[in-house]
């Protein structure tokens, strides 16, 4: 198993970029099933989920070709939908988003819960019930589902029971494999969904409110082949701008999608950090000497996003006085901040969904545990400002979600290497 070892205290300046979008290459991964002709998918994360992603459609007979070193070609017109790996499927959440096109392509599919970060009760529910409402007929087993549809949509109107993006995503996946005119009520309508309607489009796809939470498709059963450039991440370019403010850095984000940023921006900026927006896709964040935040809390697109939220825990550390942190979504969300009190930090739980940072306080290098993907990107940033070593364990967790994350801190001065045991 492999660790990162983190001496704090070093401060962090020069410039990083932000790579592909980890959320949205995978709607745009599991679209290549809806089509016999070849795609081309660029500016692909080299992070672990995206490699299990690949190699799941790649085992149900699908030709994988790397172009280039982000750059890869899927022709998946021979694919077995009974070769579903099991395993692989249990090991990320997104792997959620292949029911969609196989159902509507093959009409009987049997499907493995899947997995992912251990961050709450994540049932696929609002899935379900969407793929329920457009005909199919699902029974379910002790660790799956299987899936039967009769090739006639039931509803042509799919009212969801969320804000979900990955159900969102999944039922319109399912609906542009067919000609008939459709909707979906409820839809969300952060970046990921955007990106995938789009690429639906190149498809051959015909999809009104695109960015809105009513979606009309008029799908085709002969979708075609596309070649698409994946976004840059969001979640990602959030990250490294907390994570530089935490630290007091003087760093400059570079390939940042900040107009899906602006009220974690905003927040940031009343809060009293210091930073220069570039231009749209840069931003130099600067060190501060006072900084106050009151209260974070995450909800959907265009709000602070529940990936973000840990960032700005480890942040809050560092502020002057209280600040509520507030997910109501997930109720282990929170569960990184048990790892910032043992190094020091004072944090009050309020309940699962709330807890109160008290600071500024000093953070001490110890032991600690990665949770999931943005817990553990969090305990990155404690383990920067922390005094001494800090020794993270399980950081398969951040590989899933972040390429190679301590080489590209290395390079802003950061003493962050990584070890195996």
């Amino acid at each position: 198993m492999s660790k990162f070892i983190i001496n704090g205290g070093e401060p962090l300046k020069g410039e990083i970029e932000v790579r592909g979008a980890k959320n949205a290459a995978f709607p745009i991964l599991a679209a290549t099933l809806l089509t016999e002709e070849t795609c081309m998918i660029d500016n692909l994360p080299l992070i672990e989920d995206i490699f299990k992603m690949i190699e799941i459609i790649e085992k149900m007979g699908a030709k994988i070709k790397w172009l280039s070193e982000r750059k890869v070609e899927i022709n998946a017109k021979d694919i077995d939908p009974d070769k579903l790996d099991k395993g692989l499927i249990k090991k990320f959440r997104g792997s959620v988003l292949l029911v969609g096109p196989l159902l509507a392509r093959f009409k009987k599919l049997k499907f493995a819960q899947p997995g992912g970060c251990i961050i709450g009760a994540r049932p696929i529910s609002t899935h379900l019930d969407a793929l329920k409402q457009a005909g199919a007929e699902i029974i379910p087993e002790e660790d799956s589902f299987v899936f039967d549809f009769d090739g006639k949509l039931k509803s042509k109107k799919i009212i969801l029971n969320e804000l979900s993006v990955t159900a969102t995503e999944n039922i319109l996946l399912f609906l542009a494999n067919f000609s008939e005119e459709s909707e979906i009520k409820i839809a969300d309508c952060d970046y990921q969904v955007k990106e995938l309607a789009n690429v639906l489009v190149k498809m051959g796809a015909k999809i009104d409110g695109i960015g809105t939470h009513d979606l009309k498709v008029k799908g085709d059963r002969k979708l075609k082949g596309f070649e698409y450039s994946v976004m840059y991440d969001p979640i990602e370019a959030g990250t490294f701008i907390l994570l530089c403010a935490a630290v007091k850095g003087n760093v400059i984000i570079k390939n940042a999608p900040l107009k899906y940023l602006e009220l974690p921006l905003k927040k940031l900026k009343d809060s009293g950090l210091p930073f220069e927006i570039i231009d749209d896709m840069t931003i130099n964040i600067k060190p501060w000497s006072e900084l106050k935040i009151e209260k974070v809390q995450s909800l959907p697109y265009p709000s602070i996003g529940s990936d973000i939220l840990p960032l700005f825990g480890v942040l809050a550390t560092q502020a002057n006085g209280p600040t509520l942190l507030h997910d109501p979504l997930y109720e282990n969300r929170l569960k990184y901040l048990e790892e910032l009190n043992k190094m020091g930090a004072q944090i009050i739980f309020a309940d699962p969904h709330r807890a109160i940072v008290n600071g500024p306080t000093q953070l001490f290098g110890i032991e600690v545990d990665s949770p999931d993907i943005r817990g553990g990107a969090s305990l990155i940033a404690g383990a920067l400002i922390a005094k001494g070593t800090t020794t993270i364990n399980n950081i398969y967790q951040i590989d899933r979600g972040y390429e190679r994350i301590e080489e590209r801190l290395q390079l802003l001065g950061a003493d962050i290497k990584r070890v195996e045991d």
